[in-house]
């Protein structure tokens, strides 16, 4: 569990890096259906059944929720996945007293299950952590951010904090940058329903692993 979160965004948005050019608001060019022109995609087109994208002050939180929600999903499910094939942490404990043995934490499971074998301390360096992502390295109270001003981008501290997007190279062009930015959008939506799936199915007493067990252990 702790390895998709510490894993967070970084490999999900390599492709939209700050660059040293100086910073431009610069509009989106997507589908008109959508305030930011962004996540109207086949096959469902643009599935809002409560009618939130009329909500134009509120949109662009929901879309900067969307997207860090999404990146947060896409680490997880690559990390449930090396779990599965047994890529753990080294041998050792949680916690100093030996009480909460690393290859112990699945032995339930994984997802929900896992979590009661993680020391309240663990639990809580792992809530501290997300609190001061969400307050300090990437804000929720910042919608948009980078040199491109982007959904999902943020602004960060020199030295400290990564702005924009991490990687090498800034994509300027407006199509090859909107592609990218709804490609990251469907794979974290997917990604969000995955990890939903294989946390539920963990849960269930006719199994003791998820949905990736097939997979390995054939």
């Amino acid at each position: 569990m702790k390895l998709p979160i510490l894993a967070l965004t970084v490999a999900s948005a390599a492709a939209f890096a700050p660059s040293k050019d100086a910073r431009s608001t610069t509009a989106l060019n997507g589908s008109p259906e959508s305030p930011d022109g962004l996540g109207v995609l086949p096959p469902l087109g643009l599935f809002d059944p409560l009618g939130l994208v009329n909500d134009a002050e509120g949109f662009p939180r929901r879309r900067a929720v969307e997207i860090k929600h999404g990146r947060i999903a896409m680490a997880a499910f690559v990390g449930m996945i090396f779990q599965e094939t047994g890529v753990t942490f080294p041998a050792g404990s949680l916690d100093l007293k030996g009480d909460y043995p690393i290859s112990e934490v699945l032995s339930d499971g994984m997802g929900f299950p896992a979590l009661t074998h993680i020391p309240v301390l663990g639990l809580a360096q792992i809530l501290l952590f997300a609190g001061l992502a969400e307050l300090v390295a990437i804000p929720a109270y910042q919608y948009t951010g980078g040199p491109q001003d982007l959904p999902g981008g943020y602004d960060g501290a020199a030295g400290r904090i990564p702005g924009g997007y991490p990687g090498q190279t800034q994509i300027t062009d407006p199509e090859k940058r909107d592609r990218a930015l709804n490609v990251e959008i469907q794979n974290g939506r997917a990604a969000m329903m995955g990890v939903t799936g294989a946390m539920m199915h963990s849960c269930l007493d006719s199994c003791d692993h998820h949905f990736f067990y097939p997979l390995f252990h054939n």
